[in-house]
């Protein structure tokens, strides 16, 4: 590897020649078993038959335009968004970060257009929603915060999944104007918040004027066996941000608003220059045309079912083991004590998986993943888990 990278990451001694389906190719020749999916990533998996055939077929007409002109294909991808979520209009940019930077911004004017100079947004307690410094400050990681001085203000934290925590700080912030939440925490440890909550909350937001904000980049497209992680409670956000699993690996994100937070953005309130162009917009509307055609949404909840019940059986009765636990293909094993050393272990057996909060070992394999390989992927980290625990008992 260059020694010319900025050491931003602590990356693992390995890299990747290719891929197909769930399965990758490293540079030696090994072949692994991808559990991870490119954090979320790669729904379709790896060298998708028709999404390379989009993107090649795109890349041979015209890949970047800007947004001072009109783009067919990202109308075209704000049509399909807004058809599958019930919003209403789609602002598109590169990231998951910038999406909710956008949200963010989004709820700070709709506070300024009230009147309100210094609006407020509800956040979660163990929520991540990025590395920009807006978004940082809504994420709840000490660790990540840790040499950048003080971050933007007019977040109000509360623990999650809480609802009279909410009604508290109702109470005491006046200029509360938001509420910004994942529905299945990822980066939190694969927390999923009940219906009730999420209906409780949807009604306290309607009643307060506030918009309620779904961050949905890691849950969004299909990973939790609908398009989007809310449609499980049956309720209705003002606001969803997009990206991970949008473009199929294709950097893009998208933040949608509905109700009273539709335009709210005017031009010259927000922008980007590369977001929503045509590559990325045509990657993105095959992915979901291709979701379709193959049904990856019962398809993911089929898998994520019988991951989870394959650990569970396979993991009875062993000591450490807290809590397994997801919805659809984002599938956490929660330990008693941290277990980072378990990525080497299972990398070391073709398996790439990931650990989140320090002891939950994350699971976010493709959508297109088969039945006999999901059996696999359990079966094959089952058995490591468990000596891991008896080893460092």
């Amino acid at each position: 590897m260059t020694d010319h990278l900025m050491k931003t990451y602590a990356r693992q001694p390995i890299a990747f020649t290719h891929g197909d389906g769930v399965w990758m190719w490293s540079t030696d020749g090994k072949k692994y078993l991808d559990g991870l999916a490119g954090i979320a990533v790669n729904g379709l998996g790896h060298n998708h038959p028709k999404l390379v055939k989009a993107i090649a077929e795109q890349a041979g007409k015209l890949i970047h335009t800007s947004n001072l002109y009109g783009i067919v294909e990202q109308s075209q991808l704000a049509d399909r968004l807004c058809e599958i979520s019930g919003m209403d209009e789609a602002f598109f940019c590169n990231s998951g970060a910038e999406a909710n930077e956008a949200a963010i911004k989004l709820a700070k004017h709709y506070g300024y257009k009230k009147g309100i100079e210094n609006a407020k947004i509800i956040v979660m307690e163990r929520a991540w929603h990025g590395r920009t410094l807006a978004t940082l400050a809504a994420t709840d990681s000490p660790k990540a915060k840790v040499g950048f001085g003080e971050l933007p203000g007019g977040f109000v934290r509360v623990p999650y999944k809480n609802f009279p925590a909410i009604e508290q700080a109702a109470a005491e912030n006046p200029d509360i104007q938001a509420v910004l939440l994942e529905v299945l925490q990822g980066e939190g440890g694969i927390n999923v918040a009940d219906t009730e909550y999420l209906q409780a909350l949807r009604k306290l937001c309607t009643a307060k004027g506030w918009l309620l904000m779904i961050d949905e980049v890691q849950s969004g497209i299909g990973r939790t066996g609908k398009w989007f992680g809310y449609q499980h409670a049956g309720i209705e956000p003002d606001v969803i941000t997009l990206a991970k699993g949008l473009g199929s690996g294709v950097p893009i994100g998208a933040c949608l608003a509905a109700g009273p937070a539709a335009g709210v953005f005017t031009p010259g309130t927000h922008g980007t220059t590369f977001g929503g162009g045509p590559l990325v917009s045509v990657a993105a509307l095959a992915t979901i045309q291709i979701m379709e055609e193959e049904g990856l949404l019962a398809h993911a909840e089929q898998m994520g079912q019988l991951i989870r019940a394959v650990l569970s059986r396979e993991l009875a009765g062993v000591a450490g083991i807290k809590d397994i636990r997801g919805r659809g293909l984002m599938v956490g094993v929660e330990l008693w004590k941290p277990c980072a050393e378990l990525v080497a272990i299972a990398r070391d057996k073709g398996l790439i998986i990931n650990v989140t909060r320090d002891n939950v070992v994350r699971l976010l394999p493709p959508l297109v993943i088969k039945k006999e390989e999901a059996e696999t992927l359990a079966m094959e980290l089952a058995p490591l888990i468990k000596a891991f625990l008896e080893q460092s008992a």
